[in-house]
């Protein structure tokens, strides 16, 4: 296995099992009648599952063929994007509070969006926008899951 390659896999397992762990300081609920905290706590455990799987299959090819490489010229995991990306995400956990759901989402979608490589500015405000607004509509007015308000009041 790569070194680059397990790195990986461990960072976003550790991502995982940290918004997971987060999670716990928002009420869960039921699947009934889920809480703020159930729908990150699931998807901090799918990220462990998928990082653990794919460390797995990973070690599993790397046993099996021994020449396993990537070909040549094939893009080599950018750490600072990497970083950026992971670092938005743990940002807009803590000013999610403060600012509630829409504006965090509609902030961290428009790093996230921006950091993978999307720079026309009004593509970023439109997708980030519309994402944050019908998340808030489904999850909100459609599911009834009562998400952080913040000092905006959305």
């Amino acid at each position: 296995m790569k070194r680059a390659d397990a790195i990986g896999g461990l960072i976003l397992f550790l991502f995982g099992g940290m918004v997971a762990g987060l999670a716990f300081r928002m009420p869960l609920g039921t699947f009934r009648l889920p809480g703020t905290g159930l729908f990150p706590f699931a998807l901090g455990l799918l990220l462990m599952s998928l990082a653990a799987l794919f460390l797995l299959s990973r070690a599993l090819a790397s046993k099996t063929d021994p020449k396993n490489r990537p070909p040549p010229g094939e893009a080599e995991i950018d750490l600072r994007q990497l970083l950026l990306f992971f670092g938005a995400t743990l940002f807009s956990l803590f000013l999610l509070p403060l600012l509630g759901y829409p504006a965090a989402t509609f902030l961290l979608l428009f790093f996230l969006l921006r950091t993978l490589g999307i720079r026309t500015w009004g593509l970023l405000l439109i997708l980030s926008l519309s994402v944050a607004a019908l998340s808030h509509l489904f999850f909100v007015e459609w599911l009834k899951i009562p998400l952080p308000k913040g000092w905006i009041g959305l």
